[in-house]
């Protein structure tokens, strides 16, 4: 096969240029790759705001709203620890695209299930079932967009995937926009019952598995194509080593899981105290406004809490398209993977500064619009660019472990932190944003560590052997 050098780009790859460095022969399945995320984003999106406002309503004796999310995150942790090693025992016996097409069937039934146990279908109102959906929409999340990534990881070099990853990134945050939007839509029409929402992410879903396969189907080429003599990652063995054994036996691994671990303390703190304030705020409206009947009541909360939400993900999801079609890949670039992983943890470090001197929603709302749009762009991008070194028996059970377990393990930390902040100490806002000032800190130092590591891990990774 003819060699970058001897083609001329596209226009399809001139266009894409915009973005990030597109060579001649690689803009087919990079497009093909960024419609794929941005429909499994869309769908994503259609569905999280419809989780806080079935939560809002989910009543547990002697829990504050506050306590009901944080705990409802941390067992996302624990049912966790039984889905990683039946997705790693998946992994070994299944095709990548086996995989992929298994997995998303299996989340497209759950949907269907869930759509059915909406309050006032076949029941008043099933008890937990607005738990049980928020603990579903956490790994529907983590796994999909995992998997997606893990899967971009094994079609591409170390090389490609440093450029190509920031173009295939806008189509996630684009995706992310579009699913925000619509969903804000739909509830301003007032026309459909919000639970739709989650039928409607069947449909988006269904076509990016239709990519996944067109893309599947390409992979060989692009390993073949614009760089024939770049070396290339091995061809997946029959490694049967479980996903958590392989994460704690592997010191890059491991130092990406604590890494993960940390930005998910941090922000999942940020979201439990978000979400105290918006109850707050919402029950005293709803107080104002004189309503009394308790299925009225419900009705008011649950809208408002998704609206909120809905509007709250669309310009977090806006600010991150922007940072991300027109920054990330020249921080990338110019800055190397040391810049975009200590961006994030700065941002948040001033966000949480901010919000501990001013604790008020405006305050809270803009400062967490800016943590989550850093978040959703600069530190994805550099969250996904770190597993183009690896083998695909590292990428794809190490990446589940990681992605899954250790995120939700910050959940976890976040929920113990609700835990002694409230039940304890009766802490005020005020104080955990400032424990969340600390953790930023810390984070910064595990950032450049990693960052350190990944830079000696490029250089020295063999094709014949994985890193221990």
């Amino acid at each position: 096969m003819a060699s970058s050098a001897s083609k001329a780009p596209s226009i399809p790859e001139r266009m894409l240029r915009i973005f990030s460095e597109v060579r001649p022969g690689e803009g087919s399945t990079g497009l093909i790759l960024l419609l794929n995320i941005f429909l499994v984003l869309a769908a994503y999106y259609m569905v999280k705001p419809v989780r806080e406002g079935w939560l809002s309503i989910t009543v547990v004796k002697g829990l504050s709203k506050m306590e009901v999310k944080a705990y409802s995150s941390f067992a996302q942790s624990i049912i966790l620890l039984f889905v990683i090693p039946l997705y790693a025992r998946l992994a070994n016996r299944m095709s990548r695209r086996g995989l992929i097409t298994a997995v998303t069937l299996f989340l497209q039934a759950n949907l269907v299930i869930f759509w059915l146990l909406q309050p006032g279908l076949l029941a008043h109102r099933i008890p937990y079932a607005g738990i049980v959906f928020y603990l579903w929409v956490g790994m529907f999340g983590v796994i999909a967009v995992m998997q997606f990534w893990a899967f971009a990881a094994d079609l591409y070099t170390d090389e490609q995937g440093k450029r190509l990853f920031p173009l295939i990134a806008v189509g996630a945050t684009a995706g992310a926009v579009f699913g925000s939007w619509l969903t804000e839509r739909v509830i301003k029409a007032g026309t459909r019952e919000t639970f739709d929402l989650i039928l409607f992410a069947i449909v988006p879903l269904s076509v990016a598995l239709v990519l996944t396969w067109a893309a599947d189907r390409r992979g060989a080429d692009v390993l073949a194509g614009p760089n024939p003599t770049e070396k290339k990652k091995p061809p997946a063995a029959l490694d049967r080593t479980g996903a958590f054994r392989l994460v704690f036996r592997t010191r890059y691994l491991l130092a990406i899981a604590f890494l993960s671990l940390l930005f998910s303390w941090v922000n999942s703190n940020g979201e439990n105290v978000l979400y105290r304030v918006v109850q707050d705020t919402v029950e005293a409206e709803c107080h104002d406004t004189g309503i009394t009947d308790a299925a009225a009541v419900a009705r008011f909360v649950k809208d408002k809490t998704t609206a909120f939400y809905g509007n709250l993900y669309l310009w977090v999801n806006i600010t991150a398209l922007l940072i991300q079609a027109l920054f990330v890949s020249r921080f990338l670039k110019h800055g190397g993977v040391v810049t975009i992983l200590l961006m994030t943890p700065l941002v948040s470090f001033l966000s949480y500064f901010l919000m501990a001197l001013m604790p008020a929603l405006l305050v809270i709302r803009v400062m967490k619009i800016a943590e989550n749009a850093t978040n959703y762009s600069v530190n994805n991008t550099a969250r996904h660019v770190l597993w183009l070194p690896l083998t695909p028996s590292m990428i794809y059970k190490g990446k589940a472990a990681t992605d899954t377990l250790f995120v939700r393990l910050g959940d976890g930390f976040a929920a113990l932190t609700v835990m002694v902040g409230i039940q304890f100490f009766l802490l005020p806002i005020k104080a955990f944003l400032l424990f969340n000032v600390f953790l930023t800190l810390v984070w910064v130092v595990m950032a450049a560590r990693v960052a350190q590591q990944n830079r000696k891990l490029v250089k020295e990774i063999s094709g014949d052997n994985e890193p221990a």
